[in-house]
């Protein structure tokens, strides 16, 4: 073989990320409020950029671009910031089933979603810390996502405003549920938060610290008498001697009120939903972008006319020309991100259809790779966009990312919600006959059947979520229950 130097021509493909393309990704994981400080930060340092009016296209007055579920991809939109869907016959699809147990049927339960109450803050909030331990402790993920909900609404203080009732309304579950996560919130630390009072809050801290007696329960319901400086007549109400009352006041008085305040720096920065959500008298979902916080960028032709006009020397020129191509690159890529935010929200409303009209109980398993296959982009891509980004629809505000729930595999292919496998088992549990308990392995046999697939190991962790016991725990309460 002979040995020299030779030139060979190769050809060969690799993605470079240049700084625009950097750019671009960066801008679809910011916020509606962010991309605001952004244009600002670029109206500053870009002479010929500056903000334009909020323009509609000519025949759309009221700015809603129909589109139909099917071309709800991300070559379908105009250049408007908004779309109309029509999901009735979405709807209809998921309401012919039989109203019972199969994937996407009626009673087909899905994991609860959380609607933030319009706060936020930059810094670790309360809120944050809070989120961090409902996983942990929810024993199901509905119950995960009421207990969240409830979370986003407390105070800078750690309190809850707002009436039960019209909580449970908004996210279409029973008062129960909501009365079971406000007891899990009211477990999380710091200790107080979830309370609707001071009397609640101090009530809770002393039951955590063991002191929570008769004797301490009187002088917390009786704080204003101690206000008041009445002393003598509150130790008599708590029946105590002087001691005893002097230790409860020490005790008492080494309570946080406030505890919500030692995280987040006091009151939190107001979260604008990013995308708006509503639906119209013919059924259609009108979505579109929060326009309140995207002011539109134009190029100052004029402006730039008269520089190109005075630009005699080269280096002018080329810094023309650049600051041009920066503000007409910075204009598209806002415009994609627009139309990109447009295209997964549409398809999340789209997909979750059932939730905007009935409530959390008609949400369905989704995942950013279903989303990402519909409109044809990236995984990567849908899970930029939902970061940091708010729906505001009628049930509340919500983080996209939340749309997102978990669920088993069905025999359709559709997939279930984990909260209907739960509800299967407890009435496949229910009915058993006491002679013929059912074992984890019948119960997986059983779900098959009726189009679940689902492990046995997943079954006893379902099972042992909900406090049914195993089989041969389930047959001796029956034995007894016989008995008796």
């Amino acid at each position: 073989m002979a040995l020299g130097p030779r030139l060979d021509l190769r050809q060969s493909q690799s993605l470079v990320m240049t700084p625009q393309l950097q750019q671009a990704i960066k801008l679809l994981a910011l916020s509606n409020l962010e991309i605001e400080s952004f244009i600002g930060d670029a109206l500053e340092s870009n002479p010929l950029l500056e903000a334009g009016e909020v323009s509609r296209e000519q025949g759309e007055p009221d700015g809603d671009v129909p589109v139909s579920p099917e071309e709800a991809s991300s070559d379908s939109f105009g250049n408007d910031d908004s779309l109309d869907i029509n999901t009735n016959a979405l709807d209809r699809d998921r309401d012919t089933g039989d109203g019972e147990w199969g994937a996407g049927g009626a009673a087909s339960h899905a994991n609860d979603l959380t609607p933030i109450e319009e706060r936020r803050s930059s810094e670790t909030t309360l809120a944050d810390h809070l989120h961090l331990q409902v996983g942990t402790l929810a024993y199901s993920q509905r119950e995960e996502f009421i207990a969240r909900n409830l979370v986003d609404r407390l105070d800078e203080a750690g309190y809850l405003h707002g009436d039960l009732r019209e909580i449970a309304v908004d996210l279409g579950v029973e008062l129960y549920e909501i009365e079971d996560a406000l007891e899990l919130v009211q477990t999380l630390e710091p200790t107080g938060v979830g309370a609707r009072s001071l009397q609640e809050c101090l009530a809770l801290q002393a039951r955590e610290a063991d002191r929570f007696d008769p004797c301490m329960q009187r002088m917390i319901e009786n704080l204003d008498l101690l206000a008041q400086g009445e002393i003598a007549r509150l130790k008599r109400m708590c029946d105590v001697d002087d001691e005893d009352f002097a230790d409860m006041l020490t005790e008492l008085r080494s309570y946080d009120p406030k505890p919500g305040l030692a995280f987040g720096g006091g009151e939190a920065a107001a979260v604008v939903p990013d995308i708006l959500v509503r639906r119209d008298e013919d059924g259609h979902w009108k979505i579109r972008l929060n326009e309140a916080t995207l002011p539109r960028l134009v190029v100052n032709r004029s402006y730039f006319l008269e520089l190109r006009n005075g630009a005699t020397d080269k280096a002018s020129k080329s810094w023309l020309k650049e600051k041009l191509g920066d503000a007409n690159w910075l204009i598209k890529a806002l415009d994609q991100r627009q139309k990109t935010i447009l295209a997964v929200s549409s398809e999340i409303v789209k997909k979750q259809a059932g939730f905007f009209r009935k409530g959390v109980s008609e949400l369905r398993p989704l995942t950013l790779r279903e989303i990402a296959e519909e409109i044809e982009m990236h995984e990567s891509t849908v899970s930029r966009v939902t970061s940091n980004k708010y729906l505001h629809c009628d049930r509340g505000t919500f983080e996209l990312k939340y749309f997102f729930t978990s669920g088993v595999g069905s025999a359709d292919g559709e997939g279930a919600s984990s909260e209907a496998v739960k509800a299967r088992i407890k009435a496949l549990t229910d009915a058993e006959d006491p002679k013929k308990i059912l074992s984890d392995d019948k119960l997986v046999e059983l779900l098959k059947a009726e189009g679940f697939d689902i492990a046995r190991r997943t079954v006893a962790k379902y099972r042992e979520a909900m406090g049914i016991g195993s089989s041969v725990q389930r047959r001796r309460a029956k034995k007894l229950q016989a008995i008796g």
